[in-house]
């Protein structure tokens, strides 16, 4: 087995599971909205998927570092993913409402692998001198795959149904298995003996201790918190300055798309030596669009999904970068699915805040996400100024 993969094998794999991941949620909405006609019944499956996502990383990750060959581990949580995707496509309207229920949150609880857990193995695929263009890249693939999979939602239940769309999301997910699978082992790897409990607690203790990690942690909870705000609203936004609801839908294809530009130039020209300086600038041009939006001028808010796409794009690869330079290799798994997880968690609760404050004021909802925002520049002006 080779010491390490190819970058380009590495990014081949990431684009299939994410777009799969990315494609899940609303593939399952259409889903529940087709059988059930319910909107209850869709809103509560693609939350038992998404909540279960954010408790699911950090003893995933926990697991992930323990493991002798992470790939094996990250090939069978895959398998396990795309198996709960078509177990809830066979049993929603044929079984009791809690059975789908549970096995999108059983599904969930492997989300993490798809995200923070196939990035904590970048290292595998270059050298140490390499990981700022392949954070880039890893980072595109998160655009990439946001940009793609709705629209393939959309396109595949237009074109063939809502189950059909479900079929494909499982399937793009479980076509990066063999990539998975193929991951170098770790030989070099210490073997502590320690209990997975002794494990969770010192990747938390990595993750309040080491000051460079826990700010970029905390504000990327807060940026999520208030992207959560934002991507909740976008249909109010469509309705009432786009002419339809479901027009809302192409900014976030603007703001995916202006990322995976951003993203795309930084492959080329790495981030500064010190990614922590991005961070705070990225959260305020965030705060920024957000005002923008607030305006509901149809120009306005054009402009807001891209800047706001402008910033995401860098802002993620920063995090990366942060997150790689400071992990322990012993805890680096478990850094990277936690971090997802926080970031899951504050985008649920942005979006959940959205709910009863849109339903007031669409622009007091944008007012919110820009304090978010606004929150996480400051968490990273405070480091700036010590």
């Amino acid at each position: 087995m080779p010491k390490r993969c190819s970058l380009e094998f590495y990014a081949a794999g990431a684009v299939l599971a994410r777009t799969g991941d990315e494609m899940s949620g609303p593939a399952l909405l259409l889903l529940a909205l087709a059988v059930t006609g319910s909107s209850s019944t869709a809103a509560s499956l693609l939350a038992a998927l998404t909540v279960a996502a954010a408790l699911g990383g950090p003893l995933f990750g926990a697991l992930l570092d323990r493991a002798r060959k992470p790939g094996r581990l990250l090939a069978g949580s895959l398998a396990l993913y795309a198996a709960g995707l078509a177990a809830v496509l066979l049993t929603l309207g044929r079984t009791p409402a809690p059975v789908p229920l549970l096995l999108a949150a059983g599904a969930g609880l492997l989300g993490p692998a798809l995200s923070g857990g196939w990035s904590s193995r970048l290292p595998d695929a270059v050298r140490r001198s390499g990981l700022p263009r392949a954070g880039a890249l890893d980072a595109m693939t998160f655009d990439a795959a946001a940009l793609a999979g709705p629209v393939l939602a959309a396109g595949v239940t237009a074109a063939a149904g809502a189950e059909a769309s479900v079929v494909v999301a499982a399937a793009l997910v479980a076509a990066a298995l063999p990539v998975a699978w193929r991951f170098p082992a770790s030989p070099d790897r210490t073997r502590t003996g320690t209990s997975v409990a002794a494990g969770l607690a010192a990747g938390f203790r990595v993750l309040l201790r080491r000051r460079p990690l826990a700010r970029a942690t905390a504000a990327s909870v807060l940026s999520c918190a208030g992207e959560g705000v934002f991507v909740a609203v976008t249909p109010l936004l469509g309705a009432s300055a786009l002419g339809g609801a479901h027009r809302g839908a192409l900014l976030l294809s603007l703001s995916a798309g202006a990322a995976l530009a951003a993203n795309a130039s930084l492959a080329r020209r790495p981030l500064p030596p010190r990614p922590d300086a991005v961070l705070g600038p990225s959260a305020a041009l965030l705060a920024v669009a957000m005002l923008l939006a607030a305006t509901r001028h149809p120009g306005l808010l054009v402009a807001a999904a891209v800047l706001a796409g402008c910033a995401t794009g860098p802002q993620l690869t920063a995090l990366f970068a942060i997150r790689h330079r400071e992990a322990p290799e012993g805890l680096r798994g478990q850094v990277f699915t936690t971090g997802a997880s926080l970031k899951i968690t504050g985008f649920a609760l942005g979006a959940a805040l959205a709910g009863p404050v849109a339903a007031r004021s669409v622009p007091a909802a944008l007012l919110a996400a820009a304090v978010f925002q606004a929150l996480a520049a400051l968490v990273c002006r405070r480091r700036a100024l010590q």
